[in-house]
């Protein structure tokens, strides 16, 4: 899988455990904060989570332009049944 596929499924597993330790008491992801809210968990983890679809879209469609690459073939034309002619030069006569 891709890295940045592996990397949204990380991110959407933190967003969804502060998510609900966050619903649970706003105070234990929020510890820094004098007066944390379940509606700053709320905007923190929707932020979080369209990082995380962004990511995951981004890894998708990278992932099928290599898988595109890999597959992608050139034309080969078959060679022409008669060998096309090449001039030669003749000699000159020179004048004596």
């Amino acid at each position: 899988m891709n890295m940045m596929i592996n990397t949204s499924i990380t991110l959407l597993f933190w967003t969804v455990l502060i998510f609900c330790l966050g619903m649970y008491k706003p105070k234990w992801p929020l510890f820094f904060l004098k007066n944390p809210s379940r509606f700053m968990i709320l905007a923190i983890t929707m932020v979080l989570f369209m990082i995380t679809a962004t990511l995951y879209g981004e890894g998708n469609r990278r992932a099928k332009l290599e898988e595109m690459a890999k597959h992608q073939t050139t034309e080969i034309t078959a060679p022409t049944p008669e060998p096309v002619p090449v001039p030669v030069p003749t000699p000159e006569k020179s004048a004596k």
